[in-house]
């Protein structure tokens, strides 16, 4: 499938432009493997560990990117986003290596360990309500009160391009592989992976790999158009959001398919990646492999020839309090 450099947010131009922007910052994360995995799996699975990636996510790629692209006076004024999580960190981290500030709105229903990370990187935490909605009002208002430049968490080709370094790096630790299977959310990660991906190698599969109680992706593929729901129930707090207008259309025209897994199989396959491969993965991190175990994608025939399979750990930042507090009983 060949990419159309013209029609996306991004492009594999802007991604290389990323990767020598944001080089001297990022960590190029390991790639690890397992016979173990592979003998459950049937397949071969390469594990490229974005949870060793600085702030314990994927996200400090994009948004090193989209921090250090301001120029000096946007930048002077600071910048603004609204997160769950992961992004918020990266964020905040981002800004405190280039010395400026960051507003960062969460909702209150956010991981502690997460905002416990905005807080150690200096970034001013406000506060709102669960919904989307509520947390793009907050930070519009922050953003008009400041004049701080808005950094969204995935609908941004920055962020797209930012993202999309991880393919760069992990098609040359294994320039083999027949397929990559992404978390999808807001689709930032996803798209950014599969525009590079499919720009190098254009037989390449992408797969995205979604919550069954939060598979809005999967809804608008089949439906064509943006879906989203009235609401998302999944221990996956990562992937919560919906597409945006950026994201949409890369997802709509390079994802090959979405495989959804409902909660038991992530939590199954976040204790495989801590038993086995000896990795902190969160949920979220977790559902490439929940993906590639789950029946739907074992028994599909469309996917018999995936064989050298390439799985995005997203994201480490779990909050271990309840398993500590096991301990001290």
């Amino acid at each position: 499938m060949e990419v159309n450099k013209e029609k996306y947010a991004a492009d594999l131009s802007s991604i290389k432009e990323a990767r020598a922007r944001i080089s001297s910052f990022i960590h190029k994360t390991p790639l690890m493997t397992s016979e173990s995995l592979d003998a459950i799996s049937g397949r071969r699975l390469f594990f490229k560990c974005e949870c060793f990636q600085k702030g314990g996510a994927f996200k400090f790629r994009g948004a090193c990117n989209a921090i250090f692209s301001l120029d000096d006076q946007q930048a002077a004024k600071g910048v603004v986003t609204h997160s769950s999580g992961n992004h918020a960190a990266a964020l905040a981290l981002a800004a405190k290596l280039r010395g400026i500030t960051s507003y960062i709105v969460i909702p209150k229903n956010a991981p502690q360990c997460k905002v416990q990370n905005v807080v150690r990187y200096g970034g001013q935490v406000i506060w709102s309500e669960t919904t989307i909605k509520s947390r793009e009002e907050t930070a519009t208002k922050v953003q008009r009160e400041t004049g701080a430049a808005l950094i969204h968490p995935y609908n941004d080709g920055r962020i797209i391009s930012g993202q999309g370094t991880i393919s760069l790096e992990l098609l040359e630790q294994a320039p083999h592989i027949d397929t990559i299977i992404v978390p999808i959310s807001g689709g930032g990660l996803i798209s950014g992976v599969a525009l590079a991906a499919k720009s190098i190698n254009p037989a390449i599969r992408v797969l995205a790999a979604e919550p069954k109680g939060a598979n809005d992706a999967a809804q608008s593929k089949a439906a064509g158009r943006i879906v989203t729901l009235p609401e998302t129930n999944t221990v996956a707090d990562g992937l919560r959001a919906f597409l945006g207008e950026f994201t949409w259309p890369i997802v709509r025209d390079l994802v090959d398919d979405v495989i959804t897994v409902d909660d038991t199989e992530i939590i199954k396959a976040m204790r495989l990646c801590y038993e086995i491969l000896k990795v902190a993965v969160e949920p979220s991190g977790a559902i490439g492999l929940a993906a590639v175990l789950s029946d739907s994608f074992r028994t599909n025939p469309a996917w018999k020839d995936c064989n050298q399979i390439g799985i995005i750990l997203s994201g480490g930042n779990v909050d271990l309090e309840v398993l500590w507090n096991s301990f001290s009983k």
